[in-house]
């Protein structure tokens, strides 16, 4: 670890192959601005939508990437939110922003997030899931009425993401979301309400204020979240002091269900008839853009942005610390 008269050598890796780049690319750029240029000196690694790494790839040696204290992820979705890149930092023992490799993996398969979650006592919409092959012979009838919400089971950000209203709508969202993966998930629709709410800490995190998402259209989609600059956002939601603690209480148990660290933002879904939360979905490596949720639930609950970044680079350089202590061999 660095001492207190060093700048933390920052490295912000970022950009990658997934659908959510330049939602990555905004990212960064906030990150970096943000970053205090007094106590962090902070390089830059751009992995193209080719693969392609700028400056040349971190090696999986240890010991053999000099000039970094600490990697900080960036990596929206595939091969980087997925615990593909987690996997690399851990060979080369370099520190980084965020949770390991199995949460990392875990939390964005979503299907495995609600068994874990299921497994765990917590609330989840009824599901399917579907592969490639099952749609080209057929899905057979659902154990639950439309409308119905199909996925990509590992992507973010709604890209592949549709709503069926019947059986043509869906058989066309199966097909789009087979684009983007080979695994597809059918959810129950929900009429109701959008909630987020963060996640900060180690072995003991901490919920923020949640937040209520506000879609333009019919659901919060990718244009919704990044093109159209309609959906509001509303800071904190606007829900009674019960109905906040329980969605606190479901946004750590679903962090500590999947065994994550340092971040991460849990989205809810709330039954308009019943008024139940289900857990819907969680992000290791949430947006970090100007308008992103993360950031913007912890600053009004008291932890402004670049406090946010010194945060989570700290829990970082902790957890690195402490495993140190681990003895891998007799």
């Amino acid at each position: 670890m660095p001492s207190k008269s060093e700048k933390i050598r920052v490295t912000l890796l970022y950009g990658g192959r997934s659908g959510e780049h330049e939602i990555s690319l905004r990212s960064a750029e906030s990150i970096r601005r943000a970053l205090d240029p007094a106590r962090y000196a902070v390089s830059d690694i751009l992995i193209g939508k080719d693969g392609k790494w700028n400056p040349a790839p971190l090696s999986p040696e240890p010991g053999a990437n000099p000039g970094i204290d600490v990697v900080f992820p960036v990596l929206h979705g595939t091969f980087g939110e997925d615990g593909t890149v987690q996997g690399l930092l851990e060979m080369a023992e370099l520190p980084y922003v965020g949770g390991g490799v199995l949460a990392s993996a875990v939390s964005m398969d979503k299907p495995m997030t609600k068994r874990l979650c299921r497994q765990a006592g917590l609330p989840v919409v009824e599901y399917v899931v579907l592969s490639r092959h099952q749609i080209g012979n057929g899905t057979g009838p659902l154990p639950f009425g439309y409308p119905v919400f199909v996925k990509p089971a590992n992507l973010g950000s709604s890209v592949g993401i549709s709503k069926a209203k019947d059986d043509k709508e869906l058989a066309g969202a199966l097909r789009t979301a087979a684009l983007f993966d080979s695994s597809i998930i059918v959810e129950r629709g929900i009429a109701g309400r959008e909630f987020e709410c963060g996640i900060l800490g180690g072995p003991e995190p901490r919920a923020s204020v949640p937040c209520e998402i506000i879609p333009s259209q019919d659901f919060y989609t990718y244009e919704d979240k990044y093109l159209l600059n309609k959906a509001r956002v509303e800071i904190p939601a606007n829900l009674t002091e019960p109905q906040t603690a329980e969605i606190q209480r479901l946004a750590v148990a679903c962090f500590r269900a999947v065994n994550c660290d340092g971040m991460a933002r849990v989205d809810f879904l709330m039954d308009g008839a019943t008024g139940q939360f289900f857990v819907n979905e969680i992000n290791t490596i949430p947006g970090f853009t100007s308008i992103s949720g993360y950031p913007k639930m912890w600053e009004y609950s008291g932890v402004p942005y670049p406090k946010l970044l010194e945060a989570l680079i700290d829990l970082a350089l902790k957890r690195a610390e402490a495993r140190r202590q681990t003895q891998y061999a007799r």
